[in-house]
């Protein structure tokens, strides 16, 4: 039967989908745009299952906030051409809107989340046929708290969230959400860190100083020292403040409010 141009057009419009795939998709369905849309959507599937042994190192890292709730998604995708896309970076923050709304539980919660009667997963697949490239959502996480901050790094490859028990300065809780994005760390607080790790830490600094010669009867005040050293490092709290220098993160929190202090935080980075 002859398909119209018109009716090419709007399936186009309808799913992103290519001109010739659409005017396919119309033949197979004999004209009925609802029947040739699906065809579309399942012919995306398709192509999501035969890309699901590619790689997807690329993608899009976003982070939002209402004030007292914090999401960041990441969705990941094959090139930087895709991920530098407006098309795939307006498609990654209708996923974090949906996230913001609804705050789902885990990241199952929310790619079963329906938008425009389709939950996210499926778009996800429909995307990849679309696109052409494997896609993914890599990551999801929230935080609620008393007042959030978020930072995107510029090319949107590392965003931070983080929580504080109280309102702050903007400016201040823009230095710390940088600082973790920056340095890294693995925990608000020493407290935050699981007691396996702490022991492994303290068991690498006994080896260590044991391969140094250093005396038995030494070792487990040497490796306290390194695990001290390494609460210093790696957790927010007790990290030198990057701005500074000269004081931890909690020392300048509490030179700008005595009761101010970080709650949570997220960090992600497609470059790990």
């Amino acid at each position: 039967m002859e398909i119209k141009a018109a009716d090419v057009m709007k399936l186009r419009k309808a799913t992103n989908a290519g001109m010739m795939d659409c005017k396919h998709a119309l033949q197979e369905a004999e004209g009925d745009f609802d029947k040739a849309v699906d065809i579309i959507r399942k012919k995306g599937l398709v192509v999501a299952s035969k890309r699901a042994d590619r790689e997807a190192k690329e993608g899009c890292v976003l982070a939002k906030t209402d004030g007292k709730n914090a999401v960041m998604v990441s969705l990941n995708c094959e090139t930087d051409f895709v991920a530098k896309n407006e098309g795939f970076i307006a498609f990654t923050t209708k996923i974090l809107d949906a996230a913001l709304a609804n705050m789902p539980a885990t990241t199952e919660d929310l790619l079963a989340i329906q938008l425009d009667g389709r939950s996210i997963a499926d778009q996800i697949s429909e995307q990849t046929g679309v696109i052409g490239e494997k896609l993914e959502l890599s990551y999801y996480g929230f935080i609620k708290a008393e007042d959030c901050v978020i930072y995107i790094h510029p090319g949107n490859m590392l965003a931070t969230v983080v929580g504080f028990n109280k309102a702050a300065d903007t400016q201040v809780k823009k230095n710390i959400a940088m600082q973790v994005a920056a340095m890294a760390p693995v925990a608000v607080d020493k407290d935050g860190i699981p007691q396996n790790v702490i022991d492994h830490e303290f068991e690498i600094g006994r080896e260590k100083a044991r391969e140094e010669g250093k005396p038995e009867n030494m070792l487990d005040k040497i490796a306290q020292g390194r695990l001290n050293k390494f609460f210093q490092e790696s957790t927010l709290l007790n990290q030198v403040f990057e701005q500074d220098g000269k004081m931890s993160v909690r020392e300048y929190l509490k030179s700008v409010d005595k009761d101010l202090t970080v709650t949570a935080f997220l960090r992600f980075t497609l470059n790990a």
